[in-house]
């Protein structure tokens, strides 16, 4: 009898144990990552609108990464934006390095603590070309994957909607 009290004691601490190791790994999860939709047009083909993406909340861009940051110029609460960071701190944009260049950020060095972004489909885009060098500070995080599943872009029929071709049919009757 005590044997099976003591039995019962460790699998209702095992279990409330896994269930605490499993809320805390859920609140951790909560805090480092970030769910989001893309929004708009800027990151085509490698994004659509509708997209759904998990974000690693960080400051620390690569070049290369999608990032998840808040514009310079506007309040943080308003937009974020999703754009491809291209230059990071130390590196040297060319002179004729985007068109257009309204920043006038082109043959200049970025400075530390500062990221360059583009969006990949450059005539629908509002980037560093229009707003400057992004501050450290206005980068919510880095794009770790897509998780909805590809949809075709707009301009493709989906196969259902395509047009079938079918060979004419001969009718046969009997003789």
């Amino acid at each position: 009898m005590i044997r099976a009290r003591s039995a019962v004691r460790t699998a209702a601490w095992t279990a409330a144990g896994a269930v605490a190791a499993a809320g805390l790994l859920a609140l951790a999860a909560r805090r480092g990552l970030l769910l989001t939709t893309v929004d708009g047009a800027s990151m085509e083909p490698a994004l659509r609108s509708g997209d759904r993406i998990l974000v690693r909340r960080t400051r620390r861009v690569r070049r290369g990464q999608i990032a998840l940051l808040h514009p310079a110029d506007r309040p943080p609460a308003t937009t974020l934006l999703l754009k491809r960071a291209v230059a990071v701190q130390g590196d040297r944009l060319p002179p004729v390095w985007a068109d257009p260049d309204v920043a006038r950020i082109g043959g200049t060095e970025v400075p530390r603590g500062s990221v360059v972004v583009l969006g990949d489909n450059r005539p629908t885009s509002w980037d560093s070309r229009h707003f400057g060098h992004v501050p450290r500070e206005h980068v919510v995080g880095v794009m770790l994957c897509r998780l909805s599943p590809r949809r075709p872009a707009p301009e493709e029929p989906d196969a259902e909607q395509r047009p079938r071709v079918t060979r004419p049919r001969r009718l046969r009757f009997p003789a």
